[in-house]
């Protein structure tokens, strides 16, 4: 009995202290050395990126802003006739062919201002039936940043869209991810004069990396420095092609609509657990036993685990004296 009380204790403990914007599983094991022009992103490297599917079929992605919300575009839903009841989430996954948790849809809420013929206000919030259960695969990502950097270490987007865009037929069941660069407003409203101020624009150098058909709605995420947290800057929404050199990919700007989302969320009853509480759990004096030697829950999982193991074990031992 003692290994699976163990392994319940660190699951337990994991969930506890999930924050936005971390990669618990992806950043703490030894790597190695689709989307337009993208490879395959690892397990755990976007634990925030959602499949929304429609009688089981992928059309579009989303990003977990929370335990309830799904953050997406509103073009994705501009027809009527889909109604939520229909919808399903899937989170946690990288093979759309794998076996994963689904979470049904209650809720389909798109920006009231949503321009279908310019994609301005571009984007939606899902709102799901029940809540996510965070662990190592299902993380929020953190919302933008205020104010925004000036720029950013490291951006990346994901998604199961097509990998051809002479191939309709071209979609993958596997994450597929891309590197981008921001590019300057100014220099991109040359090459789309009917930019808003509610998009940015991403592309990366010269290269034909991009987003195409069935990956929008996902996000466009970054980090200020190796190793730090992940925020999302835009949505994928538009572009004028998939994959064309000199043509960088539109997206919603997000920092523009953090209040929008958190007011929804109220309205909705759902509010953001934007300081989501930690336990904490104080340590205890018991004679000489050596579990008082054990940090207190709430500290940081890098090296929570290295001792947490130890000390159960020791207290479990303890109790066969």
């Amino acid at each position: 009995m003692i290994l699976p009380s163990i392994l319940l204790l660190v699951a337990h403990t994991l969930g506890a202290n999930i924050e936005c914007g971390v990669r618990p599983l992806y950043d703490s094991r030894t790597r190695y050395s689709r989307i337009i022009g993208g490879q395959e992103a690892e397990v755990g490297e976007f634990p925030w990126q959602v499949s929304i599917q429609d009688k089981g079929h992928h059309f579009c992605g989303g990003s977990i802003i929370s335990e309830w919300w799904i953050l997406t575009v509103a073009h994705c839903f501009y027809s009527d006739e889909i109604p939520p009841i229909e919808l399903t989430v899937i989170v946690g996954a990288n093979d759309l062919t794998t076996s994963s948790m689904e979470i049904q849809v209650a809720n389909i809420i798109r920006h009231k201002n949503f321009q279908r013929l310019t994609m301005d206000n571009d984007i939606a919030l899902l709102r799901l039936a029940k809540p996510i259960s965070f662990d190592d695969l299902t993380v929020p990502v953190c919302l933008p940043l205020h104010p925004t950097p000036s720029s950013w270490h490291e951006c990346w987007v994901a998604g199961w869209g097509i990998t051809n865009s002479a191939d309709k037929g071209s979609m993958k069941t596997d994450l597929m991810k891309v590197p981008m660069r921001i590019t300057d407003w100014k220099e991109c409203i040359k090459v789309f004069p009917k930019l808003t101020t509610n998009m940015l624009c991403a592309a990366y150098d010269n290269e034909s990396y991009d987003a195409c058909q069935g990956d929008s709605g996902g996000p466009l995420v970054c980090n200020t420095e190796p190793g730090k947290k992940w925020y999302q800057v835009g949505i994928i929404s538009w572009g004028k092609s998939c994959g064309q050199k000199g043509s960088p990919g539109i997206y919603t700007l997000l920092s523009n609509y953090t209040l929008w989302i958190e007011k929804i969320a109220q309205i909705e009853g759902k509010p953001l657990d934007t300081k989501r509480p930690r336990i904490v759990v104080k340590k205890k004096t018991r004679g000489r036993s050596q579990s008082s030697k054990c940090p207190a829950l709430g500290y940081p999982q890098s090296w929570l685990l290295s001792c947490l193991l130890p000390c159960v074990l020791l207290r479990a031992l303890s109790n066969w004296e």
